[in-house]
């Protein structure tokens, strides 16, 4: 059952009748008010979010019990093991079914922050959190009471201590307008971008005012030194309502990154200052470029999904898209496989979809995720076979990447709100090469580690 669906049990109970509710505890019908009452707050709102916040309590107090569960009949450690001693299983399938054990194992445990600022750590909600390459750190986003958003680094490699603890270093900068998007960026990394361990740029940009601005912040702003010492800005300008942003790590198109405005795409040399401007006929609400070949895949608000090369100039008409797909709504995350054979979409109706790039047809759809009006991420590991997303519902959800099927459903420890959507990073191996494997689930102003083991 579907953790985000409302209870349809009440049918079977009683008939349904319009303008009134059922209440099978008390076994009697309550009238419903048109809109929120101060006097008699029983309205549909009110009832939905009662339900759902029942079934999320229920589903916290079934995982503290339940250490370990599958979603699939006969599978645990031992029999899989047995069978691929005997032969029955290829080592592929069987490296994938021991990832899904992980999965369904993982335990919930909160993490103590530290800061070299003790009014930093714990005082303001995570919006947005995202790991560098080699996850030794991840780039923050909160939301300040005043309104407006500031910006962290968090340090984790304490993550392999006992005591699950990681320092968080806050910086000089401040915004009162809201942060859409921000990526990773490197300024100094090797000809090889295939070698690439260590980001030591940020790239930081998408704002929904306008006029917007997109800002390339260096890594070392956020440091225990003395301030003075720090440096400043290295790009910031403004822009148009900008929606999602990316970088390109292919030599062909060096130190370039990418900004989806309202009806363009704006791609920009951090070196050079050089623009270059593709018009769309919707909002860009997602970027992601290739490694392989100078190209950029954007996802739009009216469901397309289309390709650019950006060693082309720019010229009239659409015939500068090279690859075109469609969803039935706006596109809010895509992620482009290692292959690049195939791009994995999810859009505002809660549809994830794996398209095959080669044929531009949809090869695959994962079911489950929620999802009305918000721009959401897709996390997707396919050394572990693995795509995870958070709904809007606050529930994370994990399918597995080979077969579709959803592995687990985990409940938000905080009450499901449009301001407690979950942010996550997931990695074999948080804090580096010998970091440690699992979730990370950034919620309010608090953090929880997840243990893969």
């Amino acid at each position: 059952e579907d953790p985000s669906s409302s209870s349809s049990t009440q049918n079977s109970v009683a008939p349904e009748l319009p303008g009134f509710y059922y209440d099978p505890e008390k076994n009697r019908y309550f009238r419903l008010l048109p809109g929120h009452n101060n006097h008699n707050p029983l309205t549909k709102d009110s009832i939905q979010h009662k339900a759902m916040e029942c079934k999320r309590l229920r589903l916290l107090e079934e995982e503290e019990k339940q250490h370990q569960k599958t979603t699939r009949a006969g599978l645990n450690s031992s029999v899989l093991l047995q069978k691929r001693q005997l032969g029955l299983l290829s080592p592929t399938s069987y490296c994938r079914y021991i990832h899904e054990l992980k999965v369904n194992c993982m335990q919930r445990r909160k993490i103590e922050i530290h800061s070299p600022d003790s009014s930093v750590a714990g005082t303001n909600n995570f919006k947005i959190i995202v790991a560098d390459v080699a996850c030794e750190r991840i780039f923050t986003v909160n939301d300040v009471e005043h309104g407006g958003c500031k910006y962290g680094i968090i340090n984790l490699s304490g993550l392999g201590k006992e005591s699950l603890t990681v320092e968080m270093y806050d910086n000089l900068y401040f915004t009162n307008r809201k942060v859409n998007s921000v990526c990773w960026a490197s300024l100094t990394h090797p000809d090889s971008h295939f070698s690439l361990t260590h980001f030591s740029k940020l790239c930081l940009m998408g704002i929904a005012e306008t006029p917007g601005c997109a800002s390339l912040l260096p890594a070392s702003l956020f440091s225990s030194t003395n301030p003075g010492d720090r440096p400043g800005m290295l790009c910031s300008f403004k822009i148009s309502t900008a929606w999602s942003c990316a970088w390109c790590l292919n030599p062909q198109a060096d130190n370039c990154f990418s900004t989806g405005l309202t009806r363009r795409v704006l791609v920009t040399n951090v070196v050079t200052g050089h623009r270059q401007t593709f018009g769309t006929s919707s909002d860009v609400l997602a970027q992601q470029f290739a490694t392989q070949t100078p190209v950029l895949y954007n996802g739009c608000r009216s469901g397309e999904i289309f390709s650019i090369d950006v060693r082309q100039r720019n010229r009239k008409g659409q015939s500068w898209k090279a690859i075109r797909l469609f969803h039935g709504s706006a596109v809010t995350s895509i992620h482009l496989m290692e292959a690049e054979h195939y791009l994995m979409a999810a859009d505002m109706a809660g549809k994830i979809k794996l398209w095959d790039l080669r044929t531009a047809k949809c090869v695959k759809q994962y079911k489950g995720h929620h999802n009305e009006y918000a721009l959401l991420p897709l996390h997707v590991n396919e050394e572990e076979g693995l795509l995870i997303a958070v709904g809007q519902d606050c529930y994370t959800r994990i399918w597995s990447l080979q077969d579709t099927h959803l592995l687990r459903t985990i409940p938000s420890p905080h009450p499901s709100s449009k301001d407690a959507i979950p942010s996550v990073v997931f990695s074999s191996r948080l804090g580096g090469s010998r970091g440690v494997p699992g979730l990370l689930m950034a919620v309010k102003q608090d953090l929880y580690h997840f243990s893969y083991n």
